[in-house]
């Protein structure tokens, strides 16, 4: 199975928000899934007897070593020599694999429906990787050499650290050390200013890096359920940098970290929120609209505000509205969408309206078990089977800082997510006015990734369809959730597909769309370029007289816990 590289890994899902007020055994138990997954399969006994007669000569021949059964090359668990020298350990691990693609091949034989397959693969796939022989710390060469090299104690400290990561949410091994980084010292560190402060969010202005601006500025809003500061990692890692160095005037919301008396704030509260945000943007830049760039759950605000504007006649407000990472059309989305119910709906309702909100610790365990072998084994195995303490790494120690959901934004992402609203006209509102995605006529700029476990971009691209812009463009990274945004020049692997919005079909997209080396930065800085106006000269200071500096980046509601 492939492992993917950190910047690939786990980051908020809209709609996996039903599954986080469940724990994840509870999500493991036997179910009406599991009933129909054996029912099918028993209504082909033959195929069933096959599978089972091929394991069995298979591990036969594995048993006797005539078998050449081997890990995929991107399969990176059984990397140490040990597992191809040790004969034991070899044939464990032959069969080990041996086994685990006969239930893969018995999950296609059953011929589920799409959303009872993939809850059955989300429990099949958590079930295989725990049962890896290189999780065992008994077999893991991996474990007996960092014993013998630290005489002992690399057992002490994993059963520390496992102690430590079981006690407090979320129950998962540590993918970073909380002290690994500091936020507006080693993250975050782009020069700006907090120019308003309101009880939901705070706007930064950041300081320009070149002697001439667009005229039209950049408004950014991050999900509301992370810090902002996914936008501005390490220098020469940070969008906000990058886009500043091309000559855009930039801004950025970050939200506050909402508490139980925070628990109304919901769908209109953000939007109200995102409108404010962009009055501001426009007195200070001196203009009469700007562009909004939103990711995740501030893309589908974003859009519903931009439906909002268009209702009530201020539409041209928004120069240009890109959405990244963002489903806006929920369905068959992942196992995310599989996983939404009315029942379970209506269960995590109830659950955070008791406290209040969503803990984003509920959800970061959530996301982890999504991708078991790359955000939970591949730690188990570093931080307790070896003793080591997880490597510092800016997108994982920005993954690991949650935030919580107010109850009501989670009522109304939930019911939104579970009917499919936005794919309806008026289904939902906005402000007070029905929303309508066919009616956005602004520029639209759309990304997605092809590896992305979050936000599929087959659904991302439906979602871009959903849009009424004539100038629509679809840009399709190869990377995953997170490194599809942070995903600066210099990686000579980087690539990235880009074309009009058209075809019904995203696998038609795909075989029309250029492929263009390198990262997106480029191309989406030259589309904001054409769409900004003339160059102005930089202003001198940062803010307005009606918006004066409150004090620097990255602010105070960053640094909420």
């Amino acid at each position: 199975m492939a492992v993917a590289q950190p910047d690939e890994l786990a980051a908020p899902l809209d709609l996996l928000l039903t599954s986080a007020s469940r724990p994840f055994l509870g999500r493991m138990m036997p179910n009406d899934t599991w009933t129909r997954f054996a029912a099918n399969l028993a209504k082909h006994p033959g195929k069933l007897a096959n599978r089972g007669g091929d394991l069995a000569k298979e591990l036969g021949s594995i048993a006797i070593g005539k078998s050449d059964r081997a890990p995929a090359r991107a399969d990176k668990r059984f990397t140490d020599p040990a597992w191809e020298q040790n004969p034991v350990l070899h044939r464990t691990m032959q069969a080990y694999l041996a086994a685990s693609d006969t239930v893969e091949q018995l999950l296609a034989d059953a011929r589920l429906d799409w959303r009872d397959s993939e809850k059955m693969r989300f429990v099949i796939d958590n079930v295989l990787e725990g049962l890896s022989p290189s999780n065992n710390p008994f077999l893991s060469p991996l474990g007996w050499k960092a014993l013998i090299d630290t005489g002992g104690l690399s057992a002490v400290r994993g059963a520390r650290a496992f102690a430590r990561d079981m006690l407090s949410q979320p129950r998962v091994p540590a993918m970073v050390d909380p002290d690994a980084f500091a936020v507006g010292e080693s993250l975050a560190t782009t020069k700006g200013a907090v120019v308003l402060q309101t009880r939901v969010f705070e706007l930064i202005h950041y300081a320009p890096q070149t002697d001439k601006v667009h005229e039209v500025p950049l408004l950014m809003v991050p999900p509301v359920i992370n810090k902002f500061y996914i936008m501005d990692l390490a220098p020469g890692r940070s969008m906000i940098e990058y886009f500043l160095q091309q000559g855009q005037q930039v801004y950025a919301i970050s939200w506050r970290n909402p508490q139980a008396r925070h628990r109304e704030w919901g769908f209109d509260t953000y939007g109200a929120a995102i409108v404010e945000a962009l009055d501001a943007v426009c007195k200070i830049a001196g203009t009469d609209r700007a562009h909004i760039m939103a990711s995740c759950s501030g893309g589908i605000l974003a859009a519903m505000v931009a439906a909002h504007l268009t209702e009530i006649g201020q539409g041209d407000r928004i120069a240009g509205l890109t959405l990244a990472v963002t489903v806006l059309d929920q369905n068959r989305a992942g196992f995310a969408s599989a996983a939404m119910s009315e029942r379970a709906a209506q269960a995590a309702i109830r659950a955070s309206a008791k406290k209040g909100y969503l803990d984003g610790r509920a959800m970061a365990e959530v996301f982890a078990w999504l991708r078991p072998t790359d955000l939970v084994w591949r730690y188990w195995v570093n931080n307790y089977v070896q003793g080591r303490p997880p490597a510092a790494f800016d997108v994982l120690f920005w993954n690991a800082d949650t935030t919580r959901m107010a109850a009501a934004l989670h009522r109304d992402m939930v019911m939104m997510g579970v009917h499919n609203s936005l794919t309806t006209p008026g289904a939902v509102s906005m402000l007070g006015t029905p929303v309508d995605l066919s009616k956005v006529a602004c520029d639209a700029y759309v990304i997605g990734g092809i590896a992305d476990h979050i936000s599929p971009w087959q659904a991302t691209y439906r979602s871009a369809r959903l849009l009424g812009s004539k100038d629509n463009t679809y840009v399709l990274s190869t990377s995953g959730h997170i490194a599809a945004l942070v995903n600066p020049p210099g990686n000579p692997k980087a690539s990235f597909r880009t074309g009009p919005v058209g075809p019904e079909r995203a696998e038609d997209w795909m075989a029309s769309a250029e492929k263009v080396s390198g990262t997106w930065w480029p191309h989406y800085a030259a589309w904001l370029a054409e769409r900004s106006g003339d160059d102005v000269d930089a202003p001198q200071n940062l803010g307005a007289e009606s918006f004066p500096p409150l004090g620097p980046a990255p602010g105070t509601y960053v640094l909420q816990k």
